[in-house]
């Protein structure tokens, strides 16, 4: 996810600063990584030196100082132009439980063991991610965000049933090679 992106839509409805962008990140995408505030406002300095945004105003409201930021027209024709692509399917898929599956095999572990144990804790999350989205009052960015991580816990969970039905093949073929 490009957090310059989301930042410049954050920003497309109006001026905003640092704090209410993380807020309001952490809101509208609430199955993602929490930003940090010092990636935020990182961000915010590259997006300044890059024109696509530029400071509103600062104000202090009997507290700390805080900058405002909001686009610019470049701001604007950058994030519309980046909305408009079409995410490419990745070229290449690093899986990490495939790994730790191979690695388990080169080592002499117990791979089918490890298969288990993922499958035990991919079951969980998805139990907690159920009763997020199931629960009274749920906003529907949450349900679908939480959607989508369902289905990619769901496709994690097919591929270690086919891969546990294949792991005698594949570990004569990783013990062999």
């Amino acid at each position: 996810m490009s957090t310059r992106h989301i930042l410049l839509g954050l920003l497309a409805s109006g001026p905003s600063h640092g704090y209410d962008l993380k807020r309001r990140h952490d809101e509208r995408f609430p199955q993602a990584r929490p930003l940090a505030y010092g990636q935020v406002y990182t961000t915010l300095q590259r997006l300044v030196r890059d024109g696509l945004v530029e400071v509103d105003g600062t104000a202090s409201d009997g507290g700390p100082e805080r900058t405002a930021y909001r686009t610019t027209h470049d701001g604007t024709r950058e994030l519309t132009r980046w909305a408009g692509e079409v995410a490419p399917p990745a070229p290449f898929v690093t899986n990490e439980i495939f790994a730790k599956v191979v690695v388990s095999i080169l080592t002499g572990g117990d791979a089918d063991t490890y298969l288990l144990a993922q499958r035990a804790a991919h079951m969980g999350r998805m139990r907690e991610l159920t009763a997020l989205k199931t629960a009274p009052g749920t906003d529907l960015t949450t349900v679908l965000s939480a959607d989508y991580a369902l289905t990619h816990l769901d496709a994690d969970l097919r591929w270690m049933t086919t891969t546990a039905a294949r792991l005698t093949t594949l570990t004569t073929e990783v013990r062999t090679a």
